[in-house]
């Protein structure tokens, strides 16, 4: 999962970015609230952590617009502003959820995993599609109950497949959910994952749909 975190703060951006990394997500940080609303309407991020209190444009303001837009991504305030009205006003601008400073890193971790599955209509924790079985928390997979070894950039990948299951996914729409800023990228990189995902889970698991990209079907076809 690609998000974007905007925050200000050194320490805590730098802590944040290397800690959730270490959790799976693929991170881009911002330190301004103009830099945040201008990648989070170019770049479609799975999700976003959102300070209150940034330079250039305050993050609330940043939200108002965002939501103004039409755009839909998950978005995550994390902010010092701990009153009632503050929270409440976070939430009714278009937040969906609503942290106060200080949180536990696998708490942020879960609270986004949660909002990613709301946004892509999956109520359970983990992800489900024809006989496959991935837990984004612990970033396990199953095939009919027994156990997939994948590469980090495998589950990343097969991750972003089973939340848009049913869905056409380009090449650049796979590469944008893979890498994150500075990360050399492979001309063939996404063929080569899909073809490695295909020998561990069967060649029809993920479909070509030609000229176009790829799709994961909900159910299983035939060969």
């Amino acid at each position: 999962m690609r998000i974007l975190l905007a925050e200000d703060d050194p320490l805590l951006g730098d802590g944040l970015r290397a800690g959730l990394r270490q959790l799976g997500f693929q991170v881009d940080w911002v330190r301004d609230g103009e830099a945040a609303e201008r990648e989070l309407r170019a770049q479609p991020y799975t999700a976003a952590v959102l300070d209150l209190g940034l330079p250039r444009k305050d993050g609330m303001d940043v939200l108002a617009a965002l939501r103004r837009s039409g755009l839909s991504t998950p978005i995550l305030v994390l902010t010092a502003r701990d009153t009632v009205p503050d929270r409440i006003r976070g939430l009714d601008t278009g937040a969906d959820d609503y942290v106060v400073k200080p949180v536990d890193l696998h708490e942020l971790a879960a609270r986004l995993r949660a909002l990613v599955r709301r946004a892509h209509g999956q109520p359970q924790e983990s992800l489900t599609a024809q006989d496959v079985l991935l837990d984004p928390a612990a970033r396990t997979v199953q095939q009919a109950g027994a156990p997939v070894a994948l590469s980090t950039r495998e589950f990343d990948l097969l991750q972003a497949f089973m939340l848009n299951a049913g869905r056409v996914l380009s090449r650049e729409q796979l590469e944008q959910q893979l890498y994150s800023w500075g990360q050399e990228v492979d001309s063939n990189a996404i063929e080569v994952h899909i073809h490695n995902l295909r020998r561990k889970l069967g060649a029809t698991v993920i479909h070509t749909v030609r000229g176009v990209g790829y799709m994961l079907p909900r159910e299983a076809t035939a060969p």
